[in-house]
């Protein structure tokens, strides 16, 4: 499994106080994450703090893990946000999967703020013992 992240710029639509659209650009934050591997699997944490499971999105495809969130900043619909100084933040990461492992068998988990996601390897590439005979 390897890193391929990147911090990138993303465009998104704003409302201004007098009620016309602009454009503003918000940076993408790359999350800190904890990879263990072991004989069976790698588990994976990545810190997405303040991200909902509807605004989470875990992909898979040709070979490459993706993963995207959004913050939210809960407001209530009886207050008016007259400033904000921290804007909610976008995440994501991609890594490198090895076809050693089972990409059709991933297990996710979004918890306080941290997902978990395991891997396993694929039966064939689990280290095993040869065992040897006399004679």
């Amino acid at each position: 499994m390897s890193d391929n992240t990147q911090v990138t710029q993303r465009d998104d639509s704003a409302m201004t106080r007098d009620g016309t659209r602009e454009q503003e650009r918000r940076v993408t934050l790359t999350p800190p994450v904890d990879i263990v591997e072991d004989r069976k699997a790698v588990t994976l944490w990545a810190d997405l703090p303040g991200v909902s499971k509807d605004k989470l999105d875990v992909r898979v495809h040709d070979g490459s893990l993706t993963i995207e969130g959004e913050s939210t900043v809960p407001v209530s619909a009886n207050v008016r946000l007259s400033h904000a100084e921290v804007r909610a933040p976008f995440f994501a990461r991609r890594f490198t999967i090895s076809d050693d492992f089972d990409t059709s068998k991933i297990e996710a988990n979004l918890k306080d703020g941290v997902l978990k996601l395991v891997i396993p390897r694929r039966e064939q590439a689990q280290p095993r013992r040869i065992d040897v005979k006399m004679g």
